[in-house]
């Protein structure tokens, strides 16, 4: 009786412990983690969870809730589309021991994406706003001066 309730209990605690772990996610280990850990939850339409993987900052936070009334306004074959797509990974460029820079794209769309990744308080997190900053200034045309009094 009492290996019953010993086996009993043990697979309580299992159960217990493993839903916890479910619940919340592991830390990254590395900036390719934490990017893969990123895309993988905004693909999914997770983006609770994405937050756990992201800079905390005012512009970030404004931005993955653009993201996220987007995917809620999307169709279901489209979202399911998503969540069945592979994350692809194109580059991965280490401009210093705590900044790298990801160029990605999914299986569904193949638009190439760019996320930088930074290490703050020795952990590793997307810093989502380079994604629409990065190449703002290649959206200018360059001024030529030219002269026309000769």
């Amino acid at each position: 009786m009492k290996t019953k309730i010993n086996i009993l209990l043990l697979g309580t605690l299992l159960i217990i412990y493993s839903c916890k772990n479910e619940s919340n996610p592991s830390e990254p280990e590395n900036n390719l983690d934490a990017a893969r850990s990123f895309i993988r939850s905004a693909l999914d339409g997770k983006f609770n969870e994405a937050r756990n993987y992201m800079l905390q900052d005012s512009l970030n936070n404004n931005y993955l809730d653009v993201a996220e009334r987007s995917y809620k306004n999307t169709d279901q074959a489209t979202k399911d589309s998503y969540r069945a797509s592979t994350i692809i990974i194109h580059n991965l460029s280490d401009m210093n021991d705590s900044v790298s820079v990801l160029i990605y794209s999914n299986s569904f769309k193949n638009d190439h994406d760019t996320l930088r990744v930074i290490k703050a308080n020795d952990k590793w997190l997307v810093d989502l706003k380079y994604l629409y900053q990065h190449d703002i200034d290649t959206n200018y045309s360059r001024i030529t001066n030219s002269d026309t009094l000769q």
